[in-house]
C-alpha cells in the first residue's frame, strides 16, 4: 500500500467502517448487526460460501457435537420458530443449509467478498487505519473484527515421502465438496481425535480396508444421535427465551439432557456412582461429563469417571489387545471431549485394523502407504485426521502488523495475550470473536459467538457516541488478563494433557492453555468492563 492509499496495482482501496474476515457464524451476525446500527461493513470470506467450519468441514460422519436446538442463532425468535431441525445432533449438510437460510433471509451476501484470502494487515498511525490486502483487491477500515473461527487452519504434519504417495489425500478439514467414493478401496487414517472418531466408522462402512494409525487413543461417549421427536421441536420453540437465558447461566452455556450433578464424583458409593454413569451413558452427550461437580477439577473424581469409561471400551471391543490400544490412561476431558456413533464398534469389524504408532511413530510415507517400524500398511487413499492450528493459526497466517509496525507473530511469540479474548495490547481497533482468552471452544460456540458480537457492537456504537478514534487493550489489562486465564485453567484439569487448547499438536507451538473456562462469570466480567467506562482498554 502506498502513502497515497493507492494499492501496488493502481487500483483505489474499498474504503468502509468496519471491514470483517470471515462469513463463518461469527461474520454473518457481526454483519448482520452492525449493518442494522448504521455501520458500512465489508467482509471478506475466502471460501465461495458462508458456514465457515461447516463449509470446509464435509468429511464423512461430520456432525456438531452440541445439539440442534441449541446449536443455533437465538437473536431473531423468528428465525427460531421457522427452522426446522431434523436430527438430535445437526450433520455438516443441514448446518451448512442452515448458514445458507441465514445468508439468505438477511441479505447478508450482497455485502461479503467471497474468495477472496486476506494476505497482509496493516495499521495505519498516521490515519487510524486498518489496511488490508487481499488477492482480489485491498480494503481500508477503521475497524477489523476478525471473525476467522477457532478451528479455521488445517494442520497437516510433515511425514517424510508424504509426497511420493502415490494416491489421493484428503485432509478431514479440506474435504472435496463432491465427496469421496472409497468403495474398494484400501483407506488409511492418521489420526483419532474428534473428526476421526466421526469419520472412521462412515469410512468403515464405504471401503474395503480400513487401517488407522493412532498416536494417542481418545476417551469418547456415545452421542445417541436419533431423529428429532417433533413433540421435542415443539416444545424448545415454546419455552425458547427461558431455555436460551438458562443457557447463558451453564458453564459451556448449553443445557443437559440431565440436571447436573451437585455431589462429588468420589464421595459416592458404588452402586450410585456405576447407576449415575450408566444413566448418562445411556443417554448421551455430554450430559456425561455433568454427572457430577468435580469431574473436570479432582484428580481422583476424574480418575473415577475414566476408569467407568476404560471400562466400557473393554467391554465393547472384542479383541483384548486392541481395546488396550484404543484405552487412553491420560485424565479424562482435558481434551476436546468426544461423541462418537458406533466408534469403538467399529474396530470389530474384520476389515478394520488399528496400528499403535505412539511408541514407533510413522518412519514415513511410501508410494503405496505409510511405514511403521520397517513395515508398510498398504493404501489406496490416504486420509489425514490430524486437527487444525487452533485459535491462532488463521489470524497469525494474515501477516497482521500494528503500531509502528509491531508484528502479531511477535507479540504473540509466548503464546497468544490478549485482554478478555476480544482485543490485543498494540492493535487499536481490531476486535477478535473467541479469541484466546476467551471461553470460546470450552461452549457452545453460537451463544458464545452472540455475545462478542454483540458486546464489540454495543463498544462500536459507544465510540461513534463519544466521537472516539480508537480503542485498544491498555498492556498492563492484558498482562492482567493473561495470568488470569492461567490462574483459572490452574484450578481444573485441564493443563493436565498435552492437547490442542495448550497448541500442543503444533510442532514448536507455545504450550499455553488458550481458553478460559467458564462462560457465565465471562460474560459478567465483559459487561462490567463495559460499563466501567471500558475498564483496561484505552481510547483517545
Amino acid at each position: 500500500m502506498s502513502s497515497d492509499g493507492v494499492d501496488s496495482n493502481g487500483a483505489e482501496p474499498s474504503v468502509h467502517d468496519v471491514v470483517v474476515v470471515g462469513a463463518g457464524f461469527a461474520g454473518m451476525y457481526m454483519l448482520h448487526k452492525l449493518r442494522g446500527l448504521g455501520f458500512d461493513v465489508a467482509v471478506v470470506e475466502r471460501a465461495s460460501g458462508v458456514g465457515g467450519t461447516w463449509y470446509w468441514n464435509r468429511y464423512p460422519g461430520a456432525r456438531c457435537d452440541v445439539e440442534s436446538m441449541q446449536y443455533s442463532y437465538s437473536f431473531d425468535p423468528e428465525l427460531e420458530q421457522e427452522w426446522e431441525w431434523s436430527e438430535r445432533y445437526s450433520g455438516q449438510p443441514e448446518i451448512l443449509r442452515y448458514a445458507n437460510h441465514v445468508a439468505d433471509r438477511y441479505d447478508l451476501r450482497r455485502d461479503i467478498r467471497f474468495e477472496t484470502t486476506v494476505t497482509q494487515v496493516d495499521w495505519d498511525d498516521a490515519d487510524n487505519q486498518w489496511h488490508l490486502q487481499t488477492d482480489r483487491g485491498t480494503y481500508q477500515a477503521r475497524f477489523v473484527v476478525m471473525a476467522t473461527g477457532c478451528l479455521s487452519t488445517a494442520n497437516v504434519p510433515h511425514f517424510d515421502g508424504a509426497e511420493t504417495f502415490e494416491g489421493p489425500t484428503y485432509h478431514t478439514g479440506r474435504w472435496p465438496h463432491e465427496g469421496v467414493d472409497f468403495s474398494g478401496l484400501s483407506v488409511g487414517v492418521i489420526g483419532t481425535g474428534s473428526s476421526a472418531i466421526q469419520a472412521i466408522p462412515v469410512i468403515a462402512d464405504e471401503c474395503r480396508e480400513l487401517t488407522v494409525f493412532q498416536r494417542t487413543p481418545n476417551y469418547s461417549v456415545p452421542a445417541r444421535n436419533e431423529p428429532l421427536d417433533a413433540s421435542d421441536q415443539a416444545d424448545w420453540k415454546a419455552n425458547y427465551r427461558e431455555r436460551r437465558a438458562r443457557m447463558l447461566t451453564q458453564q459451556a452455556a448449553m443445557v443437559q439432557r440431565l440436571p447436573d450433578g451437585e455431589d462429588l464424583a468420589k464421595e459416592a458409593s458404588a452402586t450410585e456412582f456405576d447407576e449415575r454413569m450408566q444413566e448418562r451413558w445411556d443417554v448421551g452427550g455430554f450430559t456425561f461429563y455433568r454427572a457430577y461437580s468435580d469431574i473436570g477439577l479432582d484428580a481422583e473424581s476424574n480418575g473415577r469417571v475414566a476408569e467407568f469409561v476404560r471400562g466400557k471400551i473393554a467391554g465393547i471391543v472384542d479383541d483384548p489387545e486392541t481395546a488396550a490400544k484404543l484405552t487412553p490412561h491420560n485424565t479424562i476431558a482435558c481434551k476436546r471431549p468426544c461423541l462418537d456413533t458406533n466408534y469403538y464398534e467399529t474396530f470389530n469389524l474384520s476389515h478394520v485394523h488399528l496400528v499403535d504408532v505412539s511408541e514407533t511413530p510413522i518412519d514415513r510415507i511410501s508410494a503405496a502407504g505409510v511405514v511403521v517400524d520397517g513395515q508398510e500398511y498398504p493404501v489406496d487413499a490416504l486420509v489425514y485426521a490430524t486437527g487444525f492450528d487452533a485459535m491462532t493459526g488463521t489470524l497469525l497466517r494474515m501477516n497482521v502488523t500494528g503500531r509502528e509496525g509491531a508484528r502479531l507473530a511477535d507479540h504473540w511469540d509466548a503464546g497468544p495475550r490478549t485482554y478478555l479474548g476480544l482485543g490485543v495490547a498494540g492493535f487499536p481497533n481490531m476486535f477478535t470473536v473467541s479469541g484466546p482468552g476467551s471461553p470460546s471452544v470450552l461452549t457452545n460456540m453460537i451463544p458464545s459467538i452472540e455475545q462478542h458480537v454483540d458486546w464489540i457492537a454495543r463498544c462500536l456504537v459507544d465510540l461513534r457516541e463519544r466521537g472516539a478514534a480508537t480503542i485498544e487493550p491498555e498492556a498492563d489489562a492484558e498482562a492482567y488478563w493473561v495470568d488470569y486465564v492461567n490462574a483459572v485453567a490452574n484450578l481444573t484439569l485441564f493443563p493436565t494433557c498435552n492437547s490442542w487448547y495448550l497448541g500442543a499438536n503444533i510442532p514448536g507451538k507455545t504450550r499455553v492453555f488458550m481458553p478460559l473456562p467458564g462462560f457465565p462469570p465471562y460474560v459478567e466480567i465483559c459487561e462490567d468492563v463495559a460499563s466501567d467506562n471500558y475498564r483496561g482498554f484505552a481510547l483517545a
